[in-house]
């Protein structure tokens, strides 16, 4: 019992900071279905039921914003769990450990620089007066590119960038998973002659497959939410790339900090929330039907 006693109390400021940081502001959704007023407050301001999500949708900026979203969400979660999967297998197979830590320190070191930081590099390289890229061009005789007026670029400088910044730290969960997997499987896959490739394939691989879905589940669970220091801080208020580069995060804060809209803004963040919950609910059924034992729950 006193056991079981200070484990909770281990567990009380987690369930504290997420009770007061997570579940009451919910109380918040009210205002997705209000007008509201300044003077009234969140609670007393009037009632106007649908109106503030059937002015999103009569927009028209709803589809392109969930398509945005979901598009880029997907992409980011193949490419960079793929990519996370391939560098972890490279630094465990890697001999020197002084080899290792220098690789994954290197990798590691863009996820803790800030968006901002980040933003300013993508202006200092691709600014069409002053980048670096079209300095080079123009030194090379070529016609400079004109990336922050053309969204087709932002499509790939987005997933590159995304890519960039996560990759190193998404590695130390598969690297985690594969220092976990039974050494002596590949001592006797190499006695019995199986290369590198066949021990990747056939040990490494199927030994990190329920990390790999977990990981992805999770990953999942958030596919309409968008990375909005990514995408705020590279595009900001550029309305130009805003056709192919805007998502739910970057529309809602524009609406409640430039429209002043605060009930579509709780509306359209409802909405999100609804598409995430329903997504991870169809994800996680979709492998209980395949392998029951690797699902959330």
């Amino acid at each position: 019992m006193a056991s079981r006693k200070t484990l909770l109390l281990m567990l009380a400021p987690a369930v504290i900071y997420f009770f007061i940081f997570a579940y009451l502001p919910m109380a918040g959704v009210v205002l997705a279905f209000k007008q509201f007023r300044y003077d009234l407050g969140i609670f007393n301001s009037p009632w106007v039921g649908f109106d503030n999500f059937r002015f999103f949708f009569l927009t028209g900026d709803a589809f392109r914003v969930t398509m945005n979203t979901l598009g880029y969400n997907t992409v980011f979660i193949i490419v960079n769990n793929i990519l996370q999967i391939i560098v972890a297998i490279l630094l465990a197979e890697i001999g020197k450990k002084w080899f290792r830590k220098i690789s994954q320190t290197v990798l590691l070191l863009p996820y803790f620089l800030s968006w901002v930081v980040v933003g300013a590099i993508a202006y200092n390289l691709f600014s069409f007066e002053y980048g670096l890229i079209n300095s080079l061009l123009r030194s090379l005789n070529l016609e400079p590119l004109d990336i922050y007026t053309t969204p087709e670029y932002w499509k790939y400088i987005l997933v590159i960038t995304s890519a960039w910044k996560t990759v190193g730290y998404g590695a130390v969960f598969y690297m985690a998973a594969i220092m976990n997997v039974d050494r002596e499987s590949y001592d006797a896959a190499e006695i019995d002659g199986a290369n590198i490739f066949q021990r990747i394939f056939h040990i490494t691989l199927p030994a990190i497959r329920p990390t790999i879905i977990v990981l992805v589940l999770l990953s999942i669970g958030t596919i309409f939410r968008g990375d909005f220091g990514l995408f705020y801080q590279l595009v900001g208020g550029n309305g130009l790339l805003y056709q192919a580069t805007d998502v739910i995060d970057t529309y809602t804060y524009r609406s409640l900090m430039v429209d002043n809209e605060i009930g579509m803004s709780a509306a359209i963040g409802f909405y999100q929330s609804v598409l995430c919950f329903v997504t991870i609910l169809a994800a996680n059924y979709l492998v209980r039907r395949v392998d029951k034992d690797n699902a959330l729950f």
